[in-house]
């Protein structure tokens, strides 16, 4: 299917994602030109369902491998830390069980400076935007309405040269 043709992503008001007819997204196609290897993803996020919605969306749409995730700025900062598994794009929600995501992004900066930071939150205000952005995130996204965005700019780091972002 055509890229223009794809059903875009949602959330629904349960937070699961969907397409825009309320149906989960359909399979890649093999021969659609997205790159071979998959970019490397972290996902910092305590709400299960999108969790694993936002996980399924990703792995479907885009060239993404889901390589770990954490419900608190405590584990995600471990796992950052121990530098063990390899990581292309950290995305990280604001409001965490415990802990906050802006905490994340500041060790994520630290700790895996190559990597993409990606805000994806249900309060992507301005004000919220900002501060996340100050704070190191390559850029935010609202889960509600930008999800084909998030897919996007995904799809865009994959086709990038080494050490170069897309804009």
């Amino acid at each position: 299917m055509p890229a223009a043709a794809r059903p875009r992503p949602i959330l629904d008001p349960r937070g699961a994602i969907a397409d825009a007819a309320g149906a989960a997204p359909r399979a890649r196609a093999q021969d659609d030109g997205l790159p071979a290897r998959p970019l490397d993803v972290f996902v910092v996020e305590d709400n299960v369902i999108v969790l694993e919605s936002l996980i399924a969306a990703l792995e479907e749409l885009a060239p993404v491998h889901v390589v770990g995730t954490a419900a608190d700025e405590r584990v995600a900062v471990d796992w950052l830390a121990s530098g063990g598994e390899r990581c292309d794009v950290v995305i990280v929600d604001i409001f965490l069980r415990t802990g906050s995501g802006l905490g994340v992004l500041a060790a994520a900066r630290r700790r895996r400076p190559e990597a993409a930071l990606v805000v994806l939150s249900n309060y992507a205000t301005d004000e919220m935007r900002a501060r996340c952005l100050a704070g190191g995130a390559d850029r935010v996204f609202d889960k509600s309405r930008d999800i084909d965005q998030l897919v996007a700019y995904c799809v865009a780091l994959a086709a990038r040269a080494p050490g170069e972002l897309p804009h």
